[in-house]
């Protein structure tokens, strides 16, 4: 199977809110949720992709030929390149039945496991999520990443024991999910977190502790007061709040802020190993990308996330190769172009 097959095949698996555009730039769904579009108008999700196109590669190919590697080394491990699958929950509601969020995070794990990186599972309303997604990580060797959403202290505290029971690598927590109404709806409320909230948090276990959805100078250092081990530059894809900035709009100045005191990662918008090649030149550290493996879950299984990871990995390798760059510290803003 070749990733083409993934996308044909997703097409008729997906369900009709979703419609595999040729590149998931939010148009074509913006304001479908149930589905996968940004909230509202859809602006936050557009913006997005269509920022991290406004960056242009500078192309030099007369270099001392070398050997290329995209490895990247984080939470104390290595891995094949510095693109991890962010999380994605209610698949049978924002996408089809054919998956639910069980079999997704199995399918997700297992083929970012094939190819050598991470896949950060979610979280739900429902007990038996968060405990299927740390069975998939625990049968991998506890290669993933269990994402907790800002639930009350106690219910956190419980869901860091299981996560760290699963051996997993890191632990992340959205706290952008805090916007999530419709948790509470169903009994399950979710709330901000203070900075001594994030700080008791933290505290609670010896892994990397990450959290995702930072999107101001103010937040990146309120996390890295908590003692967080990385945050994530990220506007839940444009699904919680509309009329957001773009995810990479913000990375300079937070990136500037936290001066190497954080790992700093980001998503939103990242669709080809171009995209990830600009992010590191910016200076982050990893990126997550969530939507396109949806596709690729719903096109090809655990097969198609590893056809898509090495599609990502292909397409980084050839930017590196066109741009004089032997490794990911050679990654840096001389090799980018900020186009007006």
């Amino acid at each position: 199977m070749e990733y083409k097959d993934v996308v044909e095949h997703a097409k008729k698996t997906i369900g009709d809110h979703c419609k595999v555009c040729p590149e998931c730039n939010g148009r074509a769904c913006r304001g479908v949720i149930p589905g996968p579009g940004g909230k509202g108008t859809g602006i936050g999700f557009i913006r997005n992709y269509e920022d991290i196109k406004k960056i242009a590669l500078k192309m030099n190919t007369l270099y001392e030929p070398q050997a290329v590697s995209t490895e990247v080394s984080l939470f104390n491990q290595t891995y094949s390149l510095p693109v991890f699958a962010g999380p994605v929950g209610a698949v049978n509601l924002h996408y089809s039945t054919l998956y639910n969020d069980l079999t997704y995070s199995e399918a997700l794990v297992k083929g970012c496991c094939e190819a050598g990186t991470l896949g950060f599972t979610g979280d739900g309303v429902k007990d038996d999520v968060f405990k299927g997604t740390i069975d998939a990580i625990k049968a991998v060797g506890g290669k993933g990443v269990p994402t907790i959403k800002p639930w009350e202290i106690e219910l956190i505290e419980e869901k860091i024991k299981m996560a760290e029971a699963s051996g997993a690598h890191a632990i992340a927590m959205d706290v952008d999910a805090a916007g999530l109404t419709i948790l509470a709806m169903q009994g399950k409320p979710v709330s901000p977190k203070s900075v001594s909230d994030l700080k008791e948090i933290v505290k609670m276990t010896q892994l990397p502790f990450i959290v995702k959805g930072i999107m101001t100078v103010e937040g990146a250092l309120s996390a890295v007061e908590a003692g967080a081990y990385g945050i994530i530059v990220s506007n839940h894809g444009g699904r919680v709040l509309d009329e957001t900035p773009s995810t990479v709009s913000v990375l300079p100045e937070i990136l500037n802020a936290v001066h190497g005191q954080t790992k700093v990662f980001i998503d939103g918008g990242i669709r080809s190993g171009l995209d990830v090649f600009k992010m590191i030149a910016m200076g982050a550290d990893a990126v997550l990308i969530a939507r396109p493996f949806a596709t690729a879950i719903y096109g090809g299984g655990a097969e198609g996330v590893t056809l898509y990871i090495n599609k990502i990995k292909e397409e980084l390798v050839s930017a590196m190769v066109m741009t004089g760059c032997a490794t990911l510290d050679d990654i840096n803003e001389s090799k980018i172009d900020y186009l007006k």
